[in-house]
C-alpha cells in the first residue's frame, strides 16, 4: 500500500488536524498501517483506537516507532513528527479507509468463518494457493473489525489473493467484515456450540455464520462442508454457485480412503471436479484432512495449480498452539491446542488424541466460555474422554464434573516416554502458560 495522508483524510471526509514541522512530511507517503504502537514500521499511519487503553496515549510513541500519521478523534493530542488525520471516530475511520481501498484492488477475496478450524483452514488455504498464486492473509487471529481492515491495508500491492478470516461475536459481526471486505468466495468449515452464550444458542451461531454466504455476489462461490448439515442449510441464503467438500458422498470435493499413521496425523485421496489426488499432511488430526479439503477446494475454484497446492499441503504447517506438537521436559509427547476451545474443536482434539499410539493419554483441559448450556457441554466432553480412554485432567474448573487437578505442572511432568498429553482450553484458561512451563524447549515433532 501506497497511500498520502491527504488522499486518507479525502477519503474518510476528515481533516489534517496537525501538520509536522518538517516540510517534507507535509503529505507523507503512509506505506503500513497499525494500531500497536509497538509494533509499528517506518512510514506507517498509527490508528488511535480505543479500546482497554486510548490509542491517543501512544501517539508519541507511535512517532518514536517511525510513523508519520496518525488517524485520531480527539484534537487536543498529537505530535510534531506526524501529521494528525482527525475523524469523528477511530474505529469506524479504520474500517471505511479499507473499504475503500478494497474497492479499488483486484485481487480476488476469500471471506471464511466457522465455529471451529478457522484459523488452521485459512493457514491451509494460504499454503495451497501460495504454490501458485501471491497471497496474504490475517496474521495471527486479525479477525474483527480492527485486524480485518489493518490486514486489507497491509496487503502487499502485488497480490493476487487475500484469505481473510472473519470471526463471530454477535449477529451482524460478519456482515459488517464483508461489507469492508467484499469477499468472492466464502468458506464455512462448520458451525458447533461456539459463543452460543452471544446469540441464543446454535441456531443463532448458523444465523450469524450464514451472513457470510448471503454476502457473496451471483459471481461468487461459496465453499460449504458437507457433513454438516446447519452449514449445508447455508446454500440457499445467497446468490453464489455453491461447491461442497468433506467426506459425504454427496460432496464435490471429497475425501476418501482416510488413515492416521501412529501420531496421527493423516492421509487421504481427494475426488475433485479437477481431478484426483493423495495427499499426506504433517499436522495430527482427522479434522485437518477436511480443513485441508476445504483448501483444495478454494484452490480450484481460484484456478490454482492444484499439483503445487497437493504438494505445499503436504509440508504445511499452521499457526502456534493449534495441534502443535512437542515433547514436555520429562519425555512424553506434547499436543498444544490451547489457543481456544469449544465443544466442537474439543472433540476433534481429543479424537486425534486417541488415535495416537501411546501408553497413556491425558487431556489437560481449561474452561469452555461462553457457552449457553456450559454444564451440559463440559459433562458431554467428560463422557467423551471417558469413551475415548482419555484421562481428563482439569485445570481451574469443576465443570466437567472431574476433580481439577492441584498440581498440574508436576503431574504433567511426572509423565514420560511413550505418554501422550493434550492441552486445550478457551483463551481466559491460560493453558499456554501451563504449556510453556512444561515443554522441553526448541523441540518441534511437527
Amino acid at each position: 500500500m501506497r497511500i498520502r495522508a491527504s488522499q486518507i483524510a479525502a477519503a474518510l471526509g476528515g481533516t489534517i488536524a496537525r501538520r509536522p514541522r518538517h516540510g517534507d512530511l507535509v503529505d507523507p507517503v503512509i506505506t503500513s498501517v497499525g494500531f500497536d504502537s509497538r509494533e509499528l514500521l517506518p512510514g506507517s499511519l498509527f490508528v488511535a483506537l480505543t479500546a482497554q487503553r486510548d490509542g491517543h496515549d501512544y501517539i508519541s510513541a507511535a512517532a518514536s516507532a517511525g510513523a508519520v500519521a496518525c488517524l485520531q478523534s480527539r484534537q487536543d493530542v498529537g505530535d510534531d513528527r506526524l501529521v494528525s488525520i482527525l475523524v469523528p471516530e477511530v474505529a469506524q475511520g479504520l474500517m471505511d479507509l479499507a473499504a475503500s481501498v478494497r474497492r479499488d484492488v483486484s485481487s480476488r477475496v476469500i471471506g471464511l468463518t466457522g465455529s471451529a478450524g478457522k484459523t488452521s483452514t485459512k493457514d491451509l488455504i494460504l499454503a495451497a494457493l501460495g504454490g501458485s498464486r501471491r497471497v496474504w492473509g490475517n496474521e495471527r487471529s486479525f479477525n474483527n473489525e480492527q485486524g480485518l481492515p489493518v490486514t486489507i491495508l497491509n496487503a502487499p500491492d502485488d497480490v493476487e489473493v487475500m484469505v481473510l478470516e472473519m470471526g463471530m461475536r454477535g449477529f451482524g459481526q460478519i456482515t459488517r467484515l464483508c461489507d469492508i471486505a467484499v469477499p468472492d468466495v466464502g468458506v464455512i468449515t462448520n458451525v458447533g456450540h461456539a459463543h452460543t452464550e452471544l446469540v441464543g444458542g446454535i441456531e443463532g451461531v448458523a444465523q450469524a455464520k450464514g451472513e457470510l454466504v448471503a454476502a457473496l455476489p451471483a459471481h461468487g462461490t461459496a465453499v460449504l462442508n458437507a457433513d454438516d448439515e446447519r452449514v449445508l442449510a447455508m446454500a440457499g441464503r445467497g446468490p453464489a454457485t455453491v461447491l461442497t467438500y468433506g467426506s459425504s458422498a454427496s460432496a464435490d470435493v471429497r475425501i476418501t480412503s482416510l488413515v492416521l499413521d501412529a501420531a496421527a496425523r493423516p492421509s487421504c485421496t481427494i475426488e475433485t471436479p479437477w481431478g484426483r489426488f493423495r495427499f499426506d499432511l504433517r499436522i495430527p488430526g482427522a479434522h485437518m484432512a477436511h480443513n485441508a479439503a476445504a483448501a483444495i477446494a478454494v484452490a480450484g475454484v481460484c484456478g490454482a495449480d492444484l499439483e503445487a497446492a497437493i504438494a505445499a499441503l503436504s509440508q504445511a504447517k499452521i499457526s502456534g498452539m493449534r495441534m502443535e506438537i512437542g515433547v514436555t521436559a520429562s519425555g512424553s509427547r506434547l499436543i498444544d491446542d490451547s489457543y481456544n476451545a469449544n465443544p466442537t474443536s474439543m472433540a476433534a482434539a481429543l479424537r486425534a488424541l486417541a488415535a495416537m499410539e501411546s501408553k497413556r493419554r491425558i487431556a489437560v483441559v481449561g474452561v469452555m466460555a461462553e457457552l449457553d448450556d456450559p454444564e451440559t457441554q463440559h459433562r458431554a466432553i467428560a463422557e467423551l474422554a471417558k469413551s475415548l480412554g482419555i484421562e481428563l485432567w482439569p485445570v481451574g474448573t469443576d465443570q466437567y464434573g472431574v476433580v481439577p487437578v492441584s498440581d498440574p505442572v508436576g503431574d504433567v511432568l511426572a509423565l514420560g516416554p511413550g505418554d501422550a498429553v493434550l492441552f486445550k482450553g478457551s483463551r481466559v484458561a491460560g493453558l499456554d502458560q501451563l504449556v510453556r512451563v512444561v515443554e522441553a524447549p526448541g523441540v518441534d515433532q511437527n
